[in-house]
């Protein structure tokens, strides 16, 4: 907590044109404006009187309340900072959380702490302040980096600055943090899905508040607010036919001198077998059945996402990880096509695999990172696809693979309970999210609607 000596009285005002709270004490605390409204005189003149009574007997003011601590509420005085806090709340969740849910985790945070701290003098850039949290302050103490002496600052003055907790039970703090998530860190306004992944972090973090008894609500139930829209669908413009998914296949096993020969069964199991890229990156010989003729079949087991060593167990870019909404060691059937069982043999007796059984690797023997198929990716696209569809959102990434593979099983009238299962949807959220690229839905209700209106 901040306190300081440096305050100063005016008088009391009378604001004739209010109808209640017409009596106003102002005062400074460290040269900072502060003001109180009252609804009689009495009150007012009260209230102004503990103030200099407290000045007059020595006691220092909070900078962020702007009163003296005699008068601040017992939990402000006792209770958490903010960021004391949200390294507790980092720390409660680490245990059991992905890679990238801690690395989410703190991300929304980065947006949160540098915004809730008092008006300090000597203030650090934000962009210092989010180093120091992402690299050291909200990391648990054995995987914090020391600090560069530049910033060893920078963490004293957010230790010293740091709102407490107690301070969000006030509707203006609350709004100030959700004004924080709803803009980029340069300003912008931040993409709707963002700012809900932010907005759950506060949520979350002030739910645990209220569970240790650090807050008594929580208050954004109190404030009207709402997130911006997310899509929820997959763009249809995204999506490639089969034709157009063909010519980037073909294409990508020409890119580099033996990368993207490499990665040419990777892409190909996400887009024939409906795959997320660290479904792909983690599949291995044993999960394969791949005849010699007729269909094949996958029992995708495991995950190897990507994210920063700091956020991995393994301390690794790439966890070996269950997969997505699925309970731990469960599994998910996918019959493969004689395509793409031709593929994964090629692969295999080209490259054989490495010795955890994984499929897809570098010429090291190491996973791919995101960045690198990725560009592999962007090259194909370019040899493949024509200027047009290259400066198009069409498959612009290697996950829209995936998309055009589901809205290619949905338009060919496969059960949407089959596909599900096979792309590890529940059918609700399978229909939802892939609407949009169902064809041939419009003109089957045109007809309806143009016999209806015969009659």
């Amino acid at each position: 907590m901040n306190t300081t000596y440096d305050v100063k009285f005016g008088e009391i005002q009378h604001r004739a044109d209010r109808k209640t709270a017409a009596f106003i004490v102002r005062w400074k605390v460290a040269r900072k404006p502060r003001s109180k409204s009252f609804r009689t005189k009495g009150l007012a003149v009260s209230f102004l009187s503990d103030l200099r009574q407290a000045a007059k007997a020595g006691e220092g003011f909070d900078v962020t309340a702007g009163l003296p601590l005699s008068m601040l509420a017992p939990e402000v005085l006792s209770g958490p900072t903010f960021l004391e806090f949200a390294q507790t709340y980092v720390l409660s969740r680490w245990r059991t959380s992905a890679a990238r849910t801690r690395e989410t985790d703190v991300y929304g945070l980065l947006s949160l702490v540098p915004i809730l701290v008092a008006d300090l003098p000597s203030r650090p850039k934000d962009s210092d302040m989010r180093e120091v949290l992402r690299r050291h302050a909200l990391l648990p103490k054995e995987r914090r980096v020391e600090l560069p002496r530049a910033l060893v600052p920078v963490l004293a003055w957010l230790e010293k600055a740091s709102l407490p907790l107690a301070d969000l039970q006030d509707l203006r703090v609350a709004r100030t943090a959700l004004d924080a998530i709803s803009v980029t860190f340069t300003g912008e306004d931040a993409a709707a899905n963002t700012v809900r992944r932010k907005r759950e972090v506060l949520h979350h973090l002030l739910e645990l508040a209220v569970e240790q008894k650090e807050l008594p609500t929580n208050p954004l139930h109190a404030i009207k607010w709402a997130p911006p829209k997310a899509a929820g669908t997959i763009d249809p413009r995204t999506v490639v036919n089969p034709e157009q998914a063909r010519a980037l296949l073909a294409a990508v096993p020409t890119v580099g001198r033996t990368r993207g020969e490499r990665l040419h069964g990777m892409f190909a199991c996400m887009y024939y077998a409906a795959l997320r890229p660290e479904e792909a990156a983690g599949l291995r010989r044993q999960d394969c059945d791949l005849p010699e003729e007729g269909w094949g079949l996958l029992m995708v087991e495991k995950a190897r996402p990507q994210s920063n060593k700091r956020w991995t167990n393994s301390g690794e870019t790439h966890d070996s990880r269950g997969l997505k909404h699925r309970a731990k060691d469960d599994t998910r059937e996918i019959p493969i096509p004689p395509v793409l069982v031709a593929i994964l043999r090629a692969h295999i007796d080209r490259y054989g695999v490495a010795g955890d059984g994984c499929l897809f690797r570098t010429s090291k023997g190491r996973p791919f990172s995101s960045s690198a198929y990725s560009a592999v990716w962007q090259e194909a696209r370019r040899l493949a696809l024509t200027a047009e569809q290259v400066a198009s959102p069409l498959a612009a990434r290697p996950y829209h693979l995936r998309h055009a593979a589901v809205s290619l099983w949905l338009n060919a009238g496969v059960p949407a309970t089959e596909i599900a299962q096979r792309a590890g949807h529940s059918v609700d959220v399978l229909l939802r999210v892939y609407a949009k690229c169902i064809e041939g839905q419009q003109n089957r209700a045109n007809s309806k609607i143009d016999e209806a209106l015969a009659e």
